[in-house]
């Protein structure tokens, strides 16, 4: 499932292409993905302009305004979605896809195609614009490139947790937009067990621990990475311009099971352990 770096790579990729633009039309293909689309979805957006393409964690924003009301789509990408940018001439001559589900075309000929072979995506509306207090995004935690993920934030939310600090890493209540990948990346690379406690990033007053205060430029500097790759291409993830993301070649941990670690002088391999479900990739003996 795409995380933060994915979803703000594909961002990115829209913003020039949508940014500024007016919807003409947009083209339901089926009734829904894996939720309903709202009803009159189609008209409620058409003849707007679109004023942003955000980001809350893993969710794409759409913003649309008019001279009467405003509304922001909410769109997640699930295990398969992918949205791909068709120039005028380009969109004159695409041939539809099977699981084209969703199509944007925009009023200087360009056409923004949704295709998600699993539907496990969806695009929902906050009417109004009110994204923030809608029932999915409301209680996310911090996005976590911003100051107000810090140290202090983390120990706050970790002081006498017994939750396994993997697992507490993965609630989007206490930091948006983290997921697998980029958690086993950051504990490996902060050298933290992924089966230790939570508490172990406060003190007893607390404060954060020294390797709360290690670990949090950690997963800031990796996030920015990833996004700077293009983030990490597994399974269908694709770019908006079609293009793979890379930064799944530099993975220190994740998937790496059996195979030496990559740190200076270690000799030991990568371990793959189950957390709730979710593989946890690490080094038994960096990470104590």
């Amino acid at each position: 499932m795409p995380e933060l770096p994915e979803v703000e790579t594909v961002r990115q990729g829209l913003l020039p292409a949508m940014k500024g633009k007016i919807l003409i039309k947009l083209e339901l293909n089926r009734k829904n993905l894996r939720f309903d689309f709202d009803d009159d979805l189609a008209k409620r957006l058409e003849a707007k302009h679109i004023t942003d393409i955000g980001r809350r964690s893993k969710y794409l924003l759409m913003h649309f305004a008019s001279a009467k009301n405003k509304q922001t789509l909410i769109g997640h990408l699930g295990m398969s979605g992918k949205f791909t940018i068709f120039s005028h001439n380009e969109a004159k001559m695409r041939q539809p896809q099977k699981h084209d589900h969703v199509v944007f075309y925009l009023d200087d000929g360009t056409a923004v195609v949704y295709n998600d072979p699993r539907r496990f995506g969806f695009m929902l509306l906050a009417d109004d614009g009110n994204w923030q207090t809608h029932k999915l995004i409301r209680d996310i935690g911090p996005e976590p490139l911003t100051s107000s993920f810090d140290a202090a934030h983390l120990a706050t939310k970790s002081s006498g947790k017994k939750t396994n600090i993997k697992n507490h890493l993965l609630n989007q209540k206490i930091v948006a937009g983290l997921g697998n990948i980029y958690v086993c990346e950051a504990l490996f690379r902060a050298k933290i067990n992924p089966t230790l406690p939570a508490s172990i990033l406060a003190t007893k007053a607390g404060k954060p621990s020294k390797i709360c205060q290690i670990l949090v430029p950690i997963i800031k500097d990796i996030l920015q990475e990833a996004i700077a790759a293009g983030g990490s291409t597994l399974n269908d993830y694709r770019q908006a311009d079609g293009n793979l993301g890379y930064f799944q070649h530099r993975f220190a941990a994740y998937g790496r099971e059996g195979k030496a670690c990559t740190n200076a002088n270690c000799g030991d391999d990568i371990a793959r352990i189950v957390q709730s479900g979710r593989s946890t990739f690490y080094c038994p003996s960096c990470q104590r």
